[in-house]
């Protein structure tokens, strides 16, 4: 199913796999750690329209052209420390899932979105297994807060 979608469509699907990477990197903060877990989120964007050629969802926000159109802005989102420390990030993240599946139905196939979902756990879990809590982000690679943020994440995915 080629479906357009519009730019609102695109900024709320884009935002998901985003806050969900987010909400990982933040759940066991690190200066080196943090900055290797959303070097591999960038990684993990980039690399998904080869990953899923023939999905529409992923195609029209992720892929080459829809990027350089400057359709779709992949901004981070604002953290605040409080919200860190809170854990509030995992909940927002749950948040924009649910509002970007939301605007899918009807529009995509239920395979498209069953990709899309696994596209947003894979963004997830290449945050998680980036780097280790030890120095220079060095040691075990998923850390009980993001194991814990990662089951939140895949329970809202259901998947």
């Amino acid at each position: 199913m080629i479906t357009s979608y519009t730019s609102q469509e695109q900024a709320t699907v884009a935002q998901a796999p985003l806050m969900a990477g987010f909400a990982i990197a933040t759940s066991d903060l690190g200066l080196v750690s943090t900055a290797i877990e959303l070097a591999a989120l960038s990684r993990a964007i980039v690399r998904a329209a080869q990953k899923y050629p023939q999905n529409s969802i992923i195609q029209a926000v992720f892929s080459e052209a829809a990027l350089r159109s400057g359709a779709v802005v992949l901004e981070p989102p604002s953290v605040k420390p409080e919200d860190v420390k809170a854990g509030v990030l995992v909940d927002q993240a749950i948040a924009a899932i649910n509002t970007a599946l939301d605007s899918l139905h009807g529009k995509a196939t239920p395979e498209e979105i069953g990709e899309y979902k696994a596209f947003i756990y894979t963004c997830a879990e290449a945050v998680a297994n980036a780097a280790g809590k030890g120095l220079f982000g060095s040691g075990a690679k998923v850390s009980e807060r993001e194991a814990l943020a990662l089951a939140k994440v895949r329970i809202a995915l259901a998947i």
